[in-house]
């Protein structure tokens, strides 16, 4: 029979003999300690890692389970370790301006330490402040401060007096205030009596009257001038008293930070605020609020002092390297906090808050770039961030003026940092093409491998990344059959038998479930069966739709010819994708031509069903059709092609082949073989092409023929090149080891028309010009050959018949 001839058993599976592997279980294996596989990406990370300049950050991309995270989470930590310990930071109260915290840097481990003293400090101000005004001394001084101003107004009104008296007048205390009265003989006259001495006497003690009370109002104007300077006295000496009380206290925590200019001044600040609101204090520790003119409460006025550690790294042991689960703006960049008193809400420096920013400055921020992306503002966050190499506290409400509050305004922690992005390949590729900053701030690609090389080396390697998933998750260890079949569906992930699929996650769940028909079967070890039995489950889990469809072909539902020959008529093979599980199954391609102008008419493109691939498939096909057979004339030929029973999307070209011999069967008027389906794309040289999805392909198809019965004729065939990629279930290698069922190997499109229809295709004539006769490409040229006669016949009758100029005359 002319075509191409089955493949063998051996070319449709690579098996890994588990006598190869050179252990007993898994549980002989050591772990795996390097990262097979990604050479490319590691290399990139050290790169990245390594070079300090400004926007080397890097971007992880690859397939979600790759295990990206767990390798750059392992290769950051080693690294890390061996990196300095960055510093802490602290805010503080600013003194000179409540609204703007300052900033203090600190060696790792002096953050705390700083908070602590200051908590000491002012559990100590507590008790040495109340405890120093209440001292014999303080009280002393305050006493004589008093004494001297009693005895300077009692001086002053006695000055008053002596003169009065030395005038015959007294000075009188009344309820209402003071007053002056003459007195004669030791007694003061009464009104009565004053109006009986002579005119002249009454005018000089009118006169003298007037005297002594400008003298006493002078007085009375000195006193509170008097009492001022007293209180003014009384502040130095409290102020002497708080110096002497807190300074010794504050000096000694200065020494301890000799190395710190700016907590030395920040201590300096606290002693002159604590003499400057001394009588805080005193009235604090007495009726527990502050009154007057101290500013504040007496807790808020303690408050200032303290510190708020913003980022402790003591006990660290290298640079920090940190994971942001949920990276909102606020999660980055940190955020200020709000408490409610009496209706209202206020802030200070203690309620300022860290984000994922600070805890990885001086080290590495891993994050996930779809969730980043799908936090509001967040992204532009972390840009605005990297650019400033700055962090800057600001609610959005604040950089977007959605609300106008007095807030905060910190000062800004210096950013040295690294930030990994985690993300898929259209991601990175789709921010490279779309945002200018970008690139700019993420000039490191580490590109993740989905595969590596499949040989008695790496398979080894295969072994012990099987040992350690399995210990990690403390399951059974695997015997070496076990592991086998683990490797040979490790080539079925990736659809190539010289390849090892890298997808860590899948991996683990193929463990995992193995472990469980493990343990449901009695076993220690996990074998063969059980990986097995894992394998076969997943797929009947997911595989409702599959089994429905199938159901429906074998029902004459959806109609599948599997047996005879029919022209214009071919088993084109298609992949649906459901989640995670993607099958197999048949389409019913059918062309019909006729004379016409050319056009190949595309169904599935005029019903807008089809995709751009699709459409590219049938226009190669149809320029290969002229270019072959009507190279020199025009190509007279009207063809359809369509998916029957398709009622949704068909995209990509892997049908192209299947639709060019449904036309070339219609043209030739040959019948094709239904017990067959073929798979593969055609480019404009009729070489068919590689396609994806081979092994569900076939798998389709076979599963409907051999529901039906298998017969000996059914086959699939499928792009040459594609077979390398062949890893096909245990029954369709049983059915092809017995004959029944057999896979054909294609490079052309005449091979794929001499197995449907069990001619040769024939190779046209370098002498002639023509195909041989008999052949099936002699036949397609003769059919357009005579559909371009036809078409010039017409052409000349048209010609001599214009439209307008015969007719009956009636």
């Amino acid at each position: 029979m002319p075509g191409p001839q089955p493949l063998s058993t051996e070319s449709l599976y690579q098996r890994c003999d588990p006598l190869d592997l050179s252990f007993g279980t898994t549980a002989e294996l050591a772990d795996l300690e390097q990262i097979i596989g990604q050479d490319r990406a590691l290399d990139a990370l050290h790169f990245g890692a390594g070079i300090r300049s400004e926007g080397y950050n890097l971007f992880v991309l690859g397939p979600n389970g790759m295990g990206k995270h767990t390798v750059v989470q392992r290769f950051l930590n080693e690294r890390a370790a061996q990196e300095p310990v960055p510093p802490d930071w602290c805010y503080v109260h600013n003194f000179e301006q409540s609204n703007r915290p300052l900033l203090l840097r600190l060696t790792a481990g002096k953050g705390v330490k700083l908070r602590d003293d200051l908590d000491q400090l002012v559990d100590e101000l507590r008790t040495a402040i109340p405890a120093t005004f209440e001292s014999d001394e303080h009280q002393g001084r305050i006493h004589e401060i008093q004494q001297e101003l009693n005895q300077r107004q009692e001086e002053a009104f006695q000055r008053v007096q002596q003169e009065a008296e030395e005038r015959s007048i007294t000075l009188l205390q009344t309820p209402s205030g003071f007053t002056f009265a003459p007195v004669r003989k030791g007694e003061v006259l009464g009104p009565e009596e004053f109006q009986k001495l002579d005119e002249g006497e009454r005018k000089q003690v009118e006169a003298d009257i007037a005297h002594l009370q400008e003298r006493l109002q002078w007085v009375l104007r000195q006193i509170p001038k008097w009492r001022k300077e007293s209180q003014e006295k009384a502040r130095e000496v409290n102020r002497e008293m708080a110096d002497f009380a807190v300074g010794h206290l504050i000096e000694g925590f200065k020494s301890e930070y000799e190395d710190h200019p700016d907590v030395r001044a920040h201590l300096d600040a606290i002693k002159q605020d604590v003499i400057d609101h001394v009588n805080a204090f005193r009235r604090g520790a007495q009726q527990g609020q502050e009154q007057e003119e101290e500013p504040g409460d007496y807790e808020g006025v303690l408050r200032r002092y303290r510190a708020n550690v913003l980022v402790d790294n003591s006990g660290r042991h290298g640079a920090p390297v940190y994971y942001e689960d949920l990276p909102t703006h606020q999660h980055l960049v940190g955020r200020v906090e709000h408490r409610a008193q009496q209706g209202a809400l206020f802030t200070d420096f203690q309620l300022i808050r860290q984000g994922a920013l600070h805890r990885a400055n001086g080290g590495y921020l891993v994050l996930d770039m779809r969730k980043l992306l799908m936090q509001p503002f967040a992204w532009e966050s972390l840009k605005r961030a990297l650019y400033a190499s700055e962090i800057r506290i600001e609610s959005l409400e604040q950089i977007y003026s959605f609300m106008s509050t007095v807030t905060l305004e910190p000062v800004a922690v210096p950013l040295n940092i690294k930030v990994v992005l985690l993300g898929d390949r259209f991601l990175y590729y789709l921010l490279s093409a779309y945002d200018p900053d970008f690139r700019e701030l993420f000039k490191v690609q580490a590109d993740f491998e989905e595969d590596f090389g499949r040989n008695r080396e790496n398979n080894d390697l295969y072994a012990q990344l099987i040992a350690t998933l399995a210990r990690r998750e403390d399951l059974r260890a695997l015997d070496r059959t076990g592991v086998a079949r683990v490797i040979e569906h490790g080539s079925r992930l990736v659809e190539d038998r010289e390849r090892l699929s890298l997808h860590a996650g899948d991996l683990a769940d193929l463990l995992r479930e193995a472990n469980f028909w493990a343990q449901e079967a009695g076993q220690d070890l996990i074998r063969a069966e059980d990986v097995q039995t894992a394998i076969d489950k997943q797929v009947y889990r997911s595989d409702r739709v599959r089994e429905r469809l199938q159901r429906s072909i074998q029902r004459d539902v959806l109609m599948i010819d599997t047996e005879g020959a029919a022209v214009g008529q071919i088993n084109g093979l298609a992949v649906l994708q459901l989640g995670d599980f993607s099958f197999g199954r048949p389409n019913r391609i059918t062309a019909t031509a006729r004379l016409g102008d050319g056009q190949v008419v595309d169904i599935e493109r005029e019903a807008e069903l089809g995709g751009n691939l699709h459409s590219k498939g049938v226009m190669i096909l149809s320029n290969f059709l002229a270019a072959r057979y009507a190279p020199e004339r025009s190509l007279s030929l009207s063809a359809s092609l369509t998916f029957e029973q398709s009622y949704g999307m068909v995209d990509g070209d892997s049908a192209s082949t299947a639709e060019l011999c449904a036309l070339l069967s219609v043209l030739a008027d040959m019948p094709l073989k239904q017990s067959l389906a073929v798979t593969g794309s055609v480019n404009q040289h009729g070489e068919v092409q590689p396609i994806g999805g081979v092994n569900e392909k076939v798998e389709g198809f076979f599963d409907i023929c051999s529901q039906r019965g298998l017969s000996g004729e059914h086959g699939v065939a499928v792009p040459r090149a594609n077979v390398d990629h062949l890893m096909l279930r245990s029954d369709v290698r049983e059915a092809a080891e017995t004959g029944r069922f057999a896979i054909y190997p294609i490079a052309t499109v005449d091979e794929a028309l001499a197995l449907f229809t069990g001619l040769e295709a024939g190779e046209r004539d370098p002498e002639t010009g023509r195909f041989p006769e008999g052949t099936i490409n002699r036949r397609v040229e003769d059919r357009l050959e005579r559909y371009s006669q036809l078409h010039r016949r017409d052409q000349v009758e048209r010609e001599d018949d214009p439209p307008g100029d015969g007719g009956d005359d009636g």
